[in-house]
């Protein structure tokens, strides 16, 4: 399709100039690019779809698929001869890839887990923190334009190293496979010893793997504790329904980059990771923020030549179209303040003494420290997780981590003497808070 693409598609990135300007930090929030996203719109969309979940379980599931997706499957479940299969199918290069990128990943997670700490608060009254899995996790794993294998990695390895017990994974069924999901998916999921796997997607799989199901409604879900995994508008919109019912990671939203780059930095770099971002969906942000405006010349000069031989050009150019933006700005401390108030999903950074500007960003899901550290290779192999909070959330949530599997729990212990030594601390504070049963819980055990 690349002889449909005209001068005018390719135009010059929209710029936005700072440059002697000191904007508040709303205004400038206001001024960077997001898609529009209304989650609270889709959200009044699947109400209806989870509501017919919850009281009608998997065939409700199935029926809504039926309906929405066009795609019917003979029972939602994959069986272990399915997933054999895609394993035996897999491609060797593909496997080799999938099992570096899962000790990569597994390194990275295991170096995260936290040892239960004991802490002796005073004489005899000691608590300890304790770090529990949940029982239960639903792992959602996109399917739309592409397969996500590697989102399996991210996902599972994770639970895994938090000791999760049971980890279950939906993927919406594709019709080119009789209503499985995709082949590459069933196969990362049968490498990493996940057996549990459903052909459901988009708000229908976030509500059963809220709501369960009952052996009567179709199929026996048993309902999870915590749901993670990237998605679409509806998946977001489900998972915020549900949230409170169970856990989730985030509402993710499409994906995201800025890079923040001076006149040290390659031009032809900047131009194919904005082009790498741009891939993966029509209103993935591409944010290129410099010191520098012959370097944003040279970006859009490099993105003239390469967008119209790249393979998604009509996704990549509606991108660039809609969200690309250099910001220009007077120094690399503005740029910081600049990157800090967007909250990039993914933050290259391409500059001098790169790893000293990087060690000074606040807000990032994840960052990438100078030329030879693309996103790209943090969304496979660099053991980092790809999971990462979109749409500014970075202000205050990380990416997927063990953290996301795993709950602190305080275990308090203490001898008669060190309650009979905090009685008249506990008699003021109950007093005061008018709570008289609290106080004689523990004169029952000390004594007035």
């Amino acid at each position: 399709m690349t002889d449909a693409v005209t001068t005018e598609d390719l135009r010059a990135l929209r710029r936005l100039d700072l440059r002697g300007r000191t904007l508040s930090l709303r205004d400038l929030r206001d001024a960077l690019p997001r898609p529009r996203l209304d989650v609270d719109a889709a959200v009044e969309v699947v109400r209806p779809i989870c509501a017919e979940v919850r009281d009608g379980g998997a065939a409700a599931a199935r029926e809504i698929t039926k309906r929405l997706d066009g795609v019917e499957a003979a029972a939602l479940r994959v069986d272990r001869a399915q997933l054999d299969a895609a394993v035996a199918a897999l491609d060797a290069d593909l496997r080799a890839a999938l099992l570096a990128a899962a000790d990569r990943v597994r390194r990275v997670h295991e170096a995260q887990r936290p040892a239960d700490v004991t802490i002796a608060v005073a004489d005899g009254l000691r608590v300890v923190e304790r770090w529990r899995p949940v029982r239960r996790v639903g792992l959602y794993v996109p399917g739309g334009r592409v397969a996500y294998p590697s989102s399996v990695v991210m996902n599972v390895v994770p639970a895994q190293v938090a000791g999760v017990e049971s980890i279950v994974v939906v993927s919406p069924p594709q019709r080119a496979t009789g209503g499985l999901p995709h082949p590459a998916v069933l196969a990362a999921c049968a490498l990493l010893g996940v057996t549990e796997v459903y052909a459901v997607g988009g708000a229908q799989a976030v509500a059963l793997l809220a709501y369960g199901s009952g052996a009567e409604q179709g199929e026996l879900v048993e309902p999870v504790d915590v749901i993670t995994g990237p998605g679409n508008v509806y998946v977001a919109a489900a998972k915020r329904l549900v949230r409170g019912l169970v856990g989730i990671d985030a509402e993710a939203g499409p994906t995201e980059i800025a890079i923040l780059a001076d006149a040290t930095a390659d031009p032809h770099l900047i131009a194919v990771d904005l082009i790498a971002q741009a891939e993966h969906d029509e209103l993935a942000t591409c944010l290129l923020v410099t010191t520098d405006p012959a370097l944003a010349d040279q970006v859009d000069e490099w993105l003239r030549r390469l967008v119209p031989v790249t393979r998604h050009v009509d996704r990549v150019r509606d991108a660039l179209r809609g969200q690309g933006t250099v910001v220009l700005v007077d120094s690399v401390d503005a740029g910081l303040a600049v990157v800090d108030a967007f909250a990039a999903e993914h933050l290259e950074i391409h500059t001098t003494d790169a790893e000293a500007v990087a060690a000074r960003v606040r807000n990032a899901g994840a960052i990438f420290v100078g030329p030879f550290a693309p996103v790209s290779l943090g969304d496979y192999l660099a053991g980092s997780n790809h999971v990462l909070p979109t749409g500014g959330t970075a202000r205050h949530t990380g990416g997927l981590s063990v953290f996301s599997f795993l709950r602190m729990v305080h275990e308090v212990s203490c001898t008669a003497d060190a309650l009979a030594a905090a009685a008249p601390a506990i008699d003021a504070l109950g007093a005061a808070e008018e709570l008289a049963a609290h106080v004689a819980a523990v004169r029952a055990r000390v004594g007035p």
